[in-house]
């Protein structure tokens, strides 16, 4: 039998084949940055979010800890600290599974299909119930916003004030303003 130590290095050797961006911290392998493309034909397609990991000690026994470092619009997401509310990862999950599957198969089918019923983001719960249009459109201009493909965990840079809106931008601007009003 493995010690989950080489099972941590297998693991995240994988995921680096699998030709994800994955940088580390502290040249350990116990916690890294993963970036992570939202799935096609998806209001996330073409975003590119940073993903923070940490594996505890005893991965693969115990599931890794998931949180998104850049903003994602997502009922089951919190959008201040990027925790994730997946069951999967929570409550169910098995030593069978590994790195990849949170990254091909996890993470892409909480965003295909997110769950309104159990929020952690109860503005983006029940946007999705109410008018999923709108939500749809929320997570594009998040999308566009917060996970642009060349600034994938870089802080987001405000438009400076010479730079000109389109007339799309100031309306979604307004939107925007007008929407964080609403109760």
């Amino acid at each position: 039998m493995s010690s989950p130590s080489k099972r941590r290095e297998m693991d995240l050797m994988k995921l680096m084949m699998s030709d994800y961006k994955v940088e580390t911290i502290n040249d350990g392998m116990q916690e890294f940055y993963v970036d992570f493309h939202g799935p096609k034909d998806s209001p996330y397609q073409g975003g590119v979010w940073r993903v923070k990991v940490e594996l505890p000690h005893a991965y693969p026994y115990k599931s890794p800890s998931i949180g998104f470092v850049n903003k994602i619009y997502h009922p089951n997401i919190d959008e201040m600290s990027g925790a994730v509310c997946l069951d999967v990862i929570n409550q169910t999950w098995s030593p069978m599974f590994d790195l990849v599957n949170v990254f091909e198969v996890f993470l892409p089918q909480l965003l295909l299909y997110p769950n309104p019923s159990d929020p952690l983001n109860g503005e983006a719960a029940a946007l999705m119930m109410r008018d999923r249009t709108a939500y749809d459109q929320r997570v594009k201009e998040y999308c566009e916003k917060y996970a642009k493909p060349e600034d994938a965990g870089a802080a987001p840079e405000e438009k400076s004030s010479d730079e000109e809106l389109t007339e799309d931008e100031y309306a979604s601007s307004d939107d925007a303003v007008a929407g964080e009003a609403d109760p």
